[in-house]
């Protein structure tokens, strides 16, 4: 009852769009020729063989019938389902004449290279069709899983090339398709009239393609009403367009899910579900297709018939978390994985459809929704006479000017009409919501996977002291990365925790600093275990992902340290990783992602019984006190109790720096198990204490369209981005001509081989075959960094130029173009959401640009550049400044009974407040009279600028090591440090105990 009932009604769901429906399913025996649909797109008998192909377009492939139909014929479809002829004997094939090869992808993804492809198969057709059919065979496998330009037109387009002469020139009608389809890529978003969305369908039964309603009678109540609404462009209540997908696999669902970035909503049939795998080209050209989908095919297989559903809508929801799934059935949706992730189930009525619609509209609708934008607006719209503060409010004190017209016209009347400071009127109040800032903020948190979200409106740096602020008080000690941003320093200055700075591994040669190594956190925590001060470690701060592109193992970190020490509060910078919440690779590695992944993990009988063994095999070595038997944890995998530890987690990200946000726009992410009734009335303090209570509006409408812009198109942004990034290594790695002078550090080159044991990735780009490599094999490893595709640095050593010459002098003078970090000898590129293949192609031409005229200058000087230039490029290479280790605190400053280096840095930051506590000396001084063996202790914060980081804080010893390492720099900017007046230290007498 429930197949048939279904399927009569998704072929009237699916007539009425011009959409791509497309089948798979076990053939026949039949002999390949190029018919209606054109050849097969594999490449031996063994491929073709397996039951099903990458793209769900198999069956229309191949022509000719075993049985059933008349074999050759260009049109024998069966009339019916059951004139459709099956058998499972092997395929005669003859292989086609060209296939598209791997190599002639110009890009990562095949979903981000549609354009291309397009624009290729165009070029090539005017050419000969002969030499177009390769990449069309790729492109027609691709298109498979998009809703346009739709099953028809690309059905027809198919038709119309393979059977047209290879030798010839395309047909003029041909041409006129091609066009027609690029019109639609070439049309800037904004000017589309509307947004359209796919739909993905999980069919079942591919039969469902073949039967055609061509007469009223057939459809005469087959929900037609609800079809020709949803089919109409011009609907008066919403701009949405929708097609629809159908696919016939478990693997191919996944597959769509990963190609076709613009699917807003999933309707599962729960019917019986094909398992096999999928196989073909396009598959090495999806996101982590081995990891992500073959993985949960393999579960599948596993599977009970009836529990198949499940982990389907599982792995939907692991891969896009954002899209709505809908479940057709006819049982009590009971299961925890199909009433958590399904929005809703239907029973296969005669009216459902109708309500499928509506629920598939309302979803987007939902994410689309921004509540404080949308209240900003209308407040805007409306005549309010203001007698209160802000004379700029509505623009008053602007449209009344005589002089200051182009300052209107520069940024447009609407943002002065919306600025206000009014907590009324459809507006909220930041400290206090109740309306349409809470709703923002719950919508932020649901896109993000927390628990809870807050919008901060004066940047990360607030961010972050709120959080430490919350969480800290006087004498908790804290474990931090001494490369943090200056923020967390600051931070604990304020809360009054003391620091036990932890060093990253040191990358001498490029003068920056990777991560923190897990042993270096481990080795500390266990150091407080065995002077009994374990219980006094509150929080752990790290940067993810570092500056430089550096993403830690969170999973990982975060389950060690709860084996030693079980409710430790984690704080992860995620400053300039916003954007990985929206990429399955990517999210793994998040602080808000890993910690739900934790949660549900420690929940699962088979993670309590592994975490059991572990502690009976290894209790002994965390009760002893014997440094020797906590050298040996320092080497294990820890597994923390499952009944002691606490998920406390908090994540914060400068949004306004990786995604659609204002300037000091940032949020605050939280998963902490103890929050409500616990850290949830100390957190709101602090966030009083650092809010303003004068919000800049624009900001946080910002904020909420940001967070409305990742949900709706977040992956496929994220998706575009990294393409970039690797499209950029790829075209700059193969030229000998770039590479002779710049060239971009790799995994390697950042990440030491002890922190990659398990992927043993040595890069992106491959020197010796000119291939880029997946970077996903990297990041579902376990290994303990990875490297941020995105981020891409390029050595100018071989140029004799600095970092910072070679940003000002040539990047932004000569080529205009922007960066912000660098080092003594790089510069640090990132793509972001905003980056366009146009912006990658100029810096490409940029980068040639400088590097034919440092070629012109060799040959000017007869291949041997002067001295001077030889000397340079010497220092940058291998005269290397070394990055100097955190010394210590001053005794004066330290528990007595500690073996850990934390100090109370807060007492020797007020204690520098009084002048006669201080007194001044040149580098040179100071190292001399430390070299006599007399103790300097700093009274600030020390940051040059680059690296960014502080070489001193108040209260540490200084060091010959840093003298040099200062004395050294060739940098202009070192904050805490005159230069005339020279460095400040406390009096010997000023620090006594």
């Amino acid at each position: 009852f429930f197949s048939c009932l279904f399927f009569s009604r998704l072929r009237n769901f699916t007539m009425s769009f011009n959409t791509s429906i497309v089948v798979n399913g076990t053939v026949g025996e039949r002999t390949m020729s190029i018919g209606e649909f054109g050849p097969p797109l594999v490449h031996d008998v063994d491929e073709l063989s397996s039951p099903l192909l990458a793209s769900p377009v198999q069956p229309e492939h191949i022509n000719g019938f075993q049985k059933g139909g008349k074999k050759g014929s260009q049109s024998s479809l069966p009339s019916s389902f059951s004139d459709r002829p099956y058998s499972t004997s092997p395929l005669v094939v003859t292989p086609p004449p060209a296939m598209f090869q791997l190599t002639d992808l110009d890009g990562y993804f095949c979903s981000t290279q549609r354009p291309s492809l397009w624009h290729r198969v165009e070029r090539l057709l005017k050419e000969s069709v002969g030499c177009a059919l390769a990449t069309w065979r790729y492109l027609y496998e691709v298109e498979a899983f998009f809703g346009e330009p739709g099953f028809e037109k690309m059905q027809k387009l198919n038709t119309m090339i393979t059977q047209s002469d290879p030798e010839s020139e395309a047909s003029e009608e041909i041409m006129d398709e091609i066009s027609d389809v690029l019109e639609t890529f070439c049309k800037p978003p904004r000017f589309s009239g509307g947004c359209a969305f796919d739909v993905l369908v999980y069919a079942g039964d591919p039969e469902a393609r073949y039967y055609k309603p061509n007469t009223v009678e057939q459809r005469k109540g087959r929900a037609e009403t609800w079809i020709e609404e949803l089919a109409s462009d011009e609907s008066p209540t919403t701009k949405l367009r929708m097609n629809v997908v159908c696919v016939y696999s478990f693997a191919q669902v996944l597959i769509a899910m990963l190609v076709n970035a613009r699917i807003q909503s999933v309707v599962l049939c729960d019917n019986s579900i094909n398992t096999d795998h999928d196989h073909g080209d396009l598959v090495n050209h999806v996101l982590a297709y081995k990891h992500l989908i073959k993985r949960w095919v393999a579960t599948a297989q596993t599977n009970p018939a009836g529990e198949i559903i499940s982990t389907l809508v599982a792995a939907v929801k692991s891969i896009r978390p954002e899209v709505d799934i809908f479940l057709v059935t006819e049982r009590i949706v009971d299961a925890l994985e199909l009433y958590a992730h399904v929005r809703r189930s239907f029973f296969p009525t005669d009216d459902f459809y109708a309500e499928l619609r509506s629920a598939i509209i309302g979803g987007v609708q939902a994410r689309q929704k921004m509540p404080f934008f949308t209240a900003l607006t209308q407040y805007a719209a409306r005549p309010i006479g203001v007698f209160h503060a802000l004379a700029i409010s509505r623009g008053s004190s602007l449209l009344k000017s005589h002089w200051l017209g182009e300052f209107v016209d520069f940024y447009g009347i609407n943002i002065f009409r919306a600025e206000s400071s009014a907590t009324c009127g459809g507006l909220d109040s930041l400290l206090d919501p109740t309306g349409s800032l809470k709703e923002a903020q719950q919508l932020a948190s649901s896109a993000f996977g927390s628990a809870h979200t807050f919008f901060v409106t004066n940047g990360t740096s607030t961010a972050n002291k709120i959080v430490i602020q919350a969480l800290v008080i006087p004498g908790d000690i804290v474990l931090v990365d001494r490369d943090c941003h200056k923020s967390h320093h600051y931070g604990l200055v304020h809360a009054g925790g003391w620091p036990c700075y932890l060093d990253a591994y040191p990358l001498h040669q490029y003068l920056m600093y990777g991560g923190v190594s897990l042993r270096e956190i481990k080795s500390k925590l266990l150091l407080y275990k065995r002077c009994g001060m374990l219980h006094r470690v509150k929080m752990l701060i790290l940067t993810n992902c570092t500056f430089d592109g550096i993403v830690y193992n969170v999973v990982r970190v975060m389950e060690e340290c709860l084996a030693i020490k079980p409710d430790l509060v984690f704080l992860w910078d995620e400053a300039w990783y916003a954007y990985a919440a929206f990429n399955p690779v990517l999210r793994k590695r998040t602080g808000m992602g890993a910690a739900r992944l934790l949660a549900r993990l420690l929940k699962t009988d088979e993670y309590r019984a592994q975490s059991a063994n572990f502690w009976t095999q290894n209790e002994l070595l965390f009760d002893s006190m014997d440094e020797a038997d906590h050298e040996r944890l320092l080497d294990m995998r820890l597994l923390p109790r499952v009944d002691d530890a606490v998920l406390r987690v908090y994540c914060t990200q400068s949004t306004h720096k990786s995604l659609t946000a204002f300037r000091q726009g940032s949020m605050i992410h939280i998963f902490d198990q103890r929050f409500r009734g616990g850290a949830e009335m100390a957190f709101h303090e602090a966030y009083y204490t650092h809010t303003s209570t004068s919000p800049n509006y624009q900001i946080l409408a910002s904020l909420d369209a940001g967070r409305s812009q990742m949900q709706l198109e977040g992956f496929e942004f994220v998706l575009e981005m990294l393409e970039h990034a690797m499209y950029l290594r790829k075209h700059a790695g193969e030229s000998e001509f770039i590479t002779k002078w710049l060239w971009f550090l790799d995994v390697a080159d950042l990440i030491p081989a002890e922190y990659r044991t398990d992927s043993r990735c040595t890069g992106y780009w491959d020197n010796e075959g000119c291939v880029i490599r997946r970077f996903e094999d990297c990041w579902m490893s376990d290994d303990e960094f990875v490297l941020d595709p995105t981020r891409l640095t390029l050595y100018t050593a071989a140029t004799g130029l600095t970092g910072h010459q070679f940003k000002v002098d040539w990047l932004m003078n000569k080529c205009g173009i922007q960066i912000n970090k660098t080092s003594r000898n790089s510069v640090l590129f990132q793509t972001n959401i905003g980056t366009s293949f146009s912006s990658v192609a100029y810096l490409l031409q940029s980068i040639r640009k400088c590097v034919h005229e440092f070629a012109v200058t060799q040959e000017e000087t007869g291949g041997n550049l002067s001295v001077l230039w030889q000397k340079k490029v010497r220092q940058l290479k291998e005269d290397h400044t070394l990055l100097p280790d955190f010394t210590a605190f001053h005794m004066a400053l330290r528990h007595q009974d500690s073996l850990g280096p934390e100090g109370d840095m807060r007492r020797a930051f007020y204690l520098a407040y009084d002048e006669a506590n201080c007194e001044y000396l040149s580098l040179r001084e100071a190292k001399a009279l430390i070299q006599q063996g007399k103790q300097l202790t700093a009274t600030t914060f020390t940051i040059p600028y680059p690296p960014g980081f502080p070489v001193l804080v108040p209260g540490q010893l200084v060091s010959v090591g840093v003298l040099d390492f200062m004395m050294k720099l060739d940098v202009k900017e070192i904050h805490g440090f005159d230069s005339d007046q020279g460095l400040r230290v406390f009096k010997e007498e000023a620090l006594v105990p």
